[in-house]
């Protein structure tokens, strides 16, 4: 297996609009350009049945970016999930994206699936792989899941590590409580309409659009749209 490893988009919501151009033209270019394969995965979106209008939302943004081969393919569910034909297609992308909405739902959906493995093999192979919002929570080993109150196991792409997006809206409801839950793990806040991608030249991340980033261990380091934040600060995928 290859050890190359692509790039890492985390976003803090608000996706398909306004300083999120930023960040996402940066994965374009980071992905191989416009001419690349950008598949869009609506599964968090499907719970409450806004998954085909936030998909062809997604298909829309990254063409009207200039991307010129978007897909928003119907990954819904851990059984669509399973589909080889699918799975065939994702490990093709060269930039794979996670919809906005359910964490918990997204999280069931992928783990242990053809689809999955697919995105892994793709992103190894120097795929850029990523969201907003539950999009990007789940890539951590651990996320909270609000619909339960409850810390759940991500998909692992980042150790040791809780995602908080929304952070300016979530920071009171949700701070507390996942210090509560799992007191010693390292803590990333993303504001809306704000990325952060593993490609600084400092080896580490650069953070793109409109709000802050923010690093939350024993205190709290906030990071301006144009830092950098080292991988001794935010670990290394």
């Amino acid at each position: 297996m290859s050890t190359r490893r692509g790039y890492i988009l985390l976003q803090g919501g608000a996706e398909f609009s306004g300083q999120m151009e930023v960040s996402d033209r940066r994965a374009i270019e980071l992905a191989g350009g416009d001419h690349v394969r950008i598949d869009i995965i609506p599964a968090a979106a499907a719970p409450d049945n806004n998954h085909i209008r936030a998909g062809e939302n997604g298909v829309k943004w990254f063409k009207g970016l200039g991307a010129s081969q978007v897909v928003s393919r119907m990954l819904i569910n851990n059984a669509t999930a399973q589909d080889p034909r699918l799975a065939h297609k994702l490990g093709r992308s060269n930039l794979i994206y996670l919809l906005g909405g359910f964490p918990g739902h997204l999280a069931a959906s992928l783990h242990g699936t053809l689809c999955l493995k697919s995105i892994f093999d793709a992103w190894k192979r120097g795929a850029v792989f990523g969201g907003s919002s539950a999009g990007a929570m789940i890539l951590a080993d651990h996320f909270f899941d609000p619909r339960e109150q409850m810390i759940k196991a991500g998909l692992g792409l980042l150790s040791n590590l809780c995602i908080i997006p929304h952070y300016r809206k979530f920071e009171r409801t949700w701070l507390t409580k996942i210090k509560q839950l799992i007191p010693h793990i390292q803590l990333l806040g993303i504001d809306e309409e704000t990325g952060l991608i593993n490609d600084a030249e400092c080896g580490g991340w650069t953070v793109y659009g409109k709000g802050d980033v923010y690093l939350i261990d024993d205190e709290m380091i906030t990071f301006r749209p144009g830092s950098e934040i080292s991988y001794g600060q935010l670990r290394q995928p």
